[in-house]
């Protein structure tokens, strides 16, 4: 874990997607060399493991059949309309990853019958084969739903429950048909105010003309009678000099270090929006000055990308803070989940509920995908939309419940 400072630290994983980003302007030529390479090292390995040609040509001939199939598969992803980031960095992946299998099961040769690693690298490559169509095929599109009751006594004015939907790191490349699914789930939602914290295109078209306007389209289908409120992302996602083009003519307010006050009702929420500049002293000050003229007794909910801020948002008594950034981890292992998190508290808030002092935290899973080298895909991390239902301490309400 990082120890916390002044500037952020988590610009590892940013670097070091640019450095294999590299990969994606090599030619064809260039990665099949590679692979032919790969697979005759491996061949060659397993003939003097066993000092059997046969097992040779075939462990490398089944190496070249699996890297064509992930070739395949992730070329087959844009055209699918499903994802749009480049081959070569993920195909080498993969091509890297099979390799050392490969080699590993040669090298066992030596002191088993070729029969039995052999079996086990043909396991491998087929459920490795399996693991990545449903990664970057099926769970970026298992769109989930989560809903989370919140209740307090400053929010005794409420005489019905208030209904808000939380959505973020939209990271927009093309059209896809998540981004469809995600508007009929809002509309059959039919929330009372929405809310979005950040990171609306990818890393990968964050400067793209055709990736801002289908921001700006798909962001203007939003609607809620409340409204609808946003905060920035990371500099480097939401780049600042197009903002204004992603947001034109939207219905959606964009808030820079302000606080909005909602009222549903009797009841008066204050929204913080604070804007994420990935610099902590920086975005404390946003923090405080956005606090400045709110009052103690307000029901507060700060919107700010990372959950970096939940230390200032506990000793300051907010209320609710909502926050993305993470994804979960995007890919994330059974028994220990998600493996990066970039937040300089490590996995402290990694996804989901948290509740220190009086102050809650939900970090979202996200909508999205992360962009330049890294491979389009989820594991055990779905895409997530957010459903919190603001309710009046139990008694206080007037209502029956929640609205259908």
């Amino acid at each position: 874990m990082v120890v916390p400072g002044t500037k952020m630290d988590y610009n590892r994983l940013h670097r070091t997607l640019i450095v294999l980003h590299k990969l994606a302007r090599w030619r064809w030529w260039q990665v099949t060399v590679v692979v032919i390479v790969l697979a005759t090292a491996a061949g060659l390995t397993g003939f003097g493991a066993t000092g059997d040609s046969d097992m040779g040509l075939m462990l490398a001939a089944g190496y070249l059949l699996f890297v064509g199939l992930d070739a395949a598969l992730l070329a087959a992803l844009p055209r699918l309309h499903l994802s749009f980031g480049p081959v070569q960095p993920a195909l080498l992946a993969l091509a890297a990853v099979r390799w050392l299998a490969s080699l590993a099961a040669a090298l066992a040769g030596l002191w088993l019958p070729p029969v039995w690693p052999f079996a086990a690298l043909l396991a491998f490559h087929l459920i490795l084969s399996g693991l990545a169509v449903y990664g970057c095929m099926v769970e970026p599109f298992r769109l989930t739903l989560t809903r989370l009751q919140v209740s307090s006594p400053k929010l005794a004015g409420l005489r019905q429950p208030l209904r808000i939907l939380h959505l973020s790191d939209l990271h927009m490349e093309r059209p896809t048909p998540r981004d469809e699914r995600v508007l009929a789930l809002a509309a059959e939602l039919s929330p009372d105010l929405i809310l979005l914290t950040g990171d609306y295109l990818n890393l990968s078209y964050a400067d793209d003309d055709t990736a801002v306007a289908h921001a700006r389209e798909w962001l203007s289908r939003l609607a809620a009678p409340l409204g609808v409120c946003a905060v920035l992302g990371t500099p480097e996602v939401d780049v600042r000099h197009r903002v204004d083009d992603v947001f034109a003519n939207t219905n959606v307010r964009l808030l820079r270090n302000e606080a909005v006050l909602v009222e549903a009702g009797d009841q008066q929420i204050t929204l913080l929006g604070v804007t994420c500049e990935r610099d902590l002293s920086v975005d404390r000050a946003g923090l405080e000055a956005t606090l400045r003229d709110v009052p103690g007794s307000a029901f507060t909910i700060l919107l700010y990308h990372i959950p970096d801020l939940m230390p200032e948002a506990v000793a300051r008594g907010i209320d609710l803070y909502l926050a993305g950034h993470t994804h979960g981890g995007q890919w994330r292992v059974p028994g220990y989940g998600a493996v990066i998190t970039s937040s300089v508290y490590g996995k402290r808030h990694e996804m989901g509920h948290y509740v220190e002092g009086s102050t809650q935290l939900y970090v979202s899973r996200g909508l999205g995908l992360e962009g330049l080298a890294a491979p389009r895909a989820r594991f055990l991390c779905p895409p997530e939309v957010v459903l919190l239902t603001l309710r009046a301490p139990k008694g206080e309400e007037e209502g029956e419940g929640d609205k259908p």
